[in-house]
């Protein structure tokens, strides 16, 4: 090929504009190294064009082979990723480089670049491009020959002068000067976007990137700058200066918009060149303006605190559970489910929102008396939109007791009704809201006379109406004002009194709650954080006399009046419930894990067994609308997103189903291909995976990964007669990973357990928990080996044999938490130092397991063992505690049952 350029190069048959064709090509051949066997047809076929097609083509190739260097810079990146460190200094100036001249690359065919200074452009990326290539080979015969590469370290700092030198030429030779480039601020909050601002730049700060390292210093000053000029607004009314923080505002949100653009390769390069210094300039002169004006400020007059003191105030009024309303209620509910007809009776509870139906009879619901008199207990929150089938599973679940799922054929109703049938049940179907609803869901409710009973809430006495069989809806009545003021009383200051001097100010504030329980709620947690001064709680009475409320709307307002008084820093942990399905409950050792993996709370030391939270359904659309205003996440279809991507974003295959499937944190626009890195993807959840070469290849453009679930759906290599999996161990980062297996063979114990798993983790894992797969003991070895591990959790697995033995070199060295739930296990053989770390182990539905292993007596640190639904286990739980309290000379072993409940006193 290059035989055949250089015979048409010196042709003197060749035409001006082929020869310029034939020159553009001969250097690509210099610049790129790899053979571009396309160029063959188009110079075959180029003798016979005339100018104006040899002109298209000329045109083409300036258009094209930026993408071809392109393309080699991205292999030429990955293929350092697998051979060097990032601790390398060599390696880290390489892959700086890259990024600039990707970021080059990404811009090269846009207009703001001089078209006769293009050729001259792409020459002198090339070379650098040819530099870069010679310095990774260098480097990586190096490492592979375990030489000393300090020669080829001081060989990266001489080509990272010369692309410091590509800069000022880019700025004044290559590059048109853009258009002032200016954000207008998009959000509501100010102040919540200046925290996440914060909590976005220490996680670039923070990370290994190599995209970051390229703007790494200019990224610490807009942090520094913002700091002070955060901190001068945070003890000031905003209100006074408006039009200073208006510009703030902007600024802060151009700096993200800048920062973001290069790091995603988005119009990258005129930010990189004019954009972030000329911002960076501009946040300069706004400090100076903010620090001349905090100077004017007199110092005998102090700071004007925004709104109010936010001193902490703790509050010692009762735990939420039994509202001074409803004690009439309660018994009367409690009556009527507990004595009455034979027959299946329908009690249903109306009310306008906020009156407190669901909390009624959640209280009756959990009642001891009333669970000890039913066979069988479920909860089903229905709302306006639902899925029959879906809302049946989650019923039979419940009466059940366990998580199954169901294909399409199957008839769950069918199966509820037998599960139902000749028991004495209570089912509670939350917020029903047509007639239609309550008839596809009551299929399965039969007409035994066993006393059965079903709650219904509504808002639509229509639909109460029509579920009714002996007895008439319960109305929920509102609040006195003598009752609201006793319930904002108790919720503000506990056992204490209210003061005189804001007594009268109190009960106007409860009077204007409307009599609505739930108004009283949030009214009183904004006014308990406040100093009890009338002049403070004067505000509250003001917001409040414009509200008549009639309808959910009027609530909203009352809720976002609470929303307004919380600190920044809680405001997102609140809005993060947006992201969730409505009435979905989560653990709070979950909750934390995903507002730590945001970057909204530190990370903290907690146990599974956290009690599980959800919020009022009309607090969740408060959260989903308020979060969309905010732009902090949104819902997506699988399609490819805008080029406005928010901080969160979730994206669902099922149209009708709000889930949380793939979620992107530190990442704010999308990448120009999905041929590059997401290097600031640190959470990725709910996943299908499937058997595809290309799999692994894809993670392996999520380098920084620290949270990963998904499903993997079954795939055997039948030359091997081993299951595929994927291989994970280059997830250095990697912390957390929750996989599950889901099998194509309906009957999972028919033989496919004696294939093997080839496990390949990484040893960063600090938790592991695997579901549903069917294993062997010496697949469980290799968890075993993983050096940082310290929670593992088992769910409906198959072990082979129906036997666990750890041999003597199978040692967790770190665990501290064990979890089997429902695994097939009868034989468990645990030598005295497999597990020397663990503090906590439990054992939910192990009906299979014959005993606890006694050596787990021997281990010191085991401080708790947790039984459900495995019975005939206790007695070797209990031999289990008495030796280890004989060894450890008194010191306790708890073995708890269900709800932590001590089985033995």
């Amino acid at each position: 090929m290059a035989e055949m350029i250089g015979h048409f190069l010196w042709d003197d048959q060749i035409i001006d504009g082929e020869f310029r064709v034939f020159k553009l090509a001969h250097l690509l051949m210099k610049i790129i190294p790899i053979e571009l066997e396309v160029m063959n047809i188009c110079f075959t076929n180029l003798r016979d064009s005339t100018s104006a097609e040899v002109g298209h083509f000329i045109k083409q190739l300036l258009e094209t082979s930026p993408i071809i260097l392109w393309e080699y810079l991205i292999h030429l990146q990955e293929h350092m990723v697998t051979v060097t460190t990032p601790s390398t200094l060599g390696a880290r100036n390489i892959h700086v480089m890259i990024e600039f001249l990707l970021i080059i690359l990404s811009d090269m065919t846009k207009d703001f670049i001089h078209h006769d200074k293009l050729f001259d452009l792409l020459a002198r990326v090339g070379a650098l491009n040819r530099e870069v290539t010679t310095l990774v080979c260098d480097f990586e015969e190096k490492l592979r020959n375990k030489e000393s590469t300090d020669e080829t370290n001081r060989a990266t700092l001489k080509l990272l002068e010369n692309i410091e030198l590509l800069k000022e030429d880019l700025r004044h030779v290559y590059l048109k000067v853009p258009d002032s480039y200016q954000c207008c601020f998009p959000m509501c909050d100010g102040p919540l976007f200046m925290h996440l601002l914060h909590i976005h730049l220490n996680d670039l700060l923070d990370s290994n990137a190599y995209s970051i390292a390229l703007i790494k210093e200019q990224i610490g000053l807009v942090k520094e700058d913002l700091e002070f000029i955060r901190s001068f607004f945070t003890n000031i009314e905003q209100r006074l200066y408006k039009d200073i923080w208006a510009r703030v505002l902007n600024m802060a949100y151009e700096a993200k918009d800048v920062i973001d653009s290069i790091i995603v390769r988005d119009s990258g390069l005129l930010h990189l060149i004019f954009s972030l210094s000329i911002t960076i300039k501009k946040m300069k002169l706004i400090k100076k303006e903010v620090s001349d004006l905090h100077e004017k400020i007199p110092k005998n007059r102090g700071l004007i605190v925004v709104n109010s003191p936010k001193k902490p105030v703790k509050n010692n009024s009762s735990p939420a559970g039994k509202m001074i309303v409803g004690f009439e209620e309660e018994n009367w509910l409690m009556r009527k489910l507990t004595s009455g007809p034979a027959d299946l009776d329908v009690i249903s509870i109306t009310g306008m929102p906020g009156s407190g139906k669901t909390t009624l009879a959640y209280n009756v619901y959990k009642d001891k008396s009333i669970s000890s008199h039913f066979d069988l207990r479920a909860w089903c929150t229905v709302d306006q939109e639902h899925d029959e089938k879906k809302l049946l599973v989650k019923l039979y679940n419940q009466v059940i007791g366990s998580d199954l799922k169901f294909s399409e054929d199957i008839d769950v109703a069918d199966l509820l009704r037998r599960q139902l049938f000749g028991k004495r049940y209570l089912i509670v179907l939350d917020d029903v809201w047509d007639t239609t609803t309550w008839d596809e869901l009551t299929r399965p409710f039969q007409e035994v006379k066993k006393g059965s009973r079903i709650i219904l809430t509504t808002r639509e006495k229509k639909a109460a109406l029509h579920g009714k069989r002996s007895t008439d809806p319960l109305n929920l009545r509102l609040l006195t004002p003598e009752e609201s003021w006793e319930l904002l009383e108790k919720r503000t200051f506990g056992k204490e009194s209210c003061p005189d001097e804001i007594l009268d100010v109190g009960k106007e504030i409860a009077e204007n709650c409307k009599g609505l329980p739930l108004v009283v709620d949030l009214i009183s947690g904004v006014i308990a954080g406040r100093e009890k001064k009338k002049t403070l709680w004067l505000e509250v009475v003001n917001n409040l006399h414009s509200f008549i409320l009639k309808n959910e709307v009027e609530v909203m307002k009352v809720i976002e009046i609470s929303y307004d008084h919380l600190p920044d820093h809680l405001k997102p942990c609140l809005l993060h419930f947006a992201s969730r399905p409505k009435d979905s409950a989560i653990t709070i050792y979950e909750l934390k894990d995903i507002w730590f993996a945001e970057g909204f709370v530190e990370k903290t030391e907690m146990k599974s067994d956290d009690p599980t939270c959800k919020i009022h359904d009309l607090v969740h659309d408060f959260c989903l609308i308020k979060a969309r205003e905010e732009k902090l996440f949104d819902l997506i279809s699988s399609s490819a997103p805008s080029d406005m991507l928010p901080r969160q974003i979730t994206i669902d295959d099922d149209e009708e189903h709000f889930g949380l499937n793939l979620v992107l944190f530190g990442s704010d626009k999308k990448r120009h291909s999905e041929d590059t890195k997401l290097e600031n993807l640190r959470y990725l959840e709910n996943l299908k995976v499937s058997y595809s070469k290309d799999t692994e290849h894809i993670f392996k453009r999520l380098p920084n990964l620290q949270v990963l679930a998904f499903d993997i759906k079954e795939s055997c290599d039948y030359s091997t007669e081993q299951y595929w999996l994927l291989k994970l161990d280059f997830l250095t980062e990697l912390e957390e990973l929750n996989e599950g297996f889901e099998s194509s063979n309906t009957n999972v114990d028919s033989g496919s357990t004696n294939r093997p798993w080839d496990f390949h983790f990484p040893s960063s894992l600090k938790k592991l928990s695997l579901g549903e797969f069917p294993v062997t003991s010496d697949s469980l070895s290799t968890i075993a080996r993983l050096p940082n591990l310290e929670e593992l959790f088992l769910y409906y697995t198959i072990i082979q044999g129906e036997e666990w033995n750890m041999g003597d070199e199978d040692t967790f060295e770190n665990l501290k938490y064990l979890e089997l739930h429902q695994v097939i296990l009868a034989r468990w053989d645990v030598g005295e130092e497999s597990i020397p770390a663990l503090e906590k182990l439990k054992l939910w539905r192990c009906h299979m397991l014959e005993e606890i292993p006694p050596s787990f007596g021997d281990i010191y640190s085991l401080k708790i063992i947790k039984l459900v639904d495995s019975p005939q286990l206790e007695v070797s739980a209990m031999k289990t505690k008495e030796y280890a309290e004989d060894m450890r000379g008194g010191d306790e072993l708890q073995i708890l049952g269900r709800n932590n409940i001590p089985i033995f006193k």
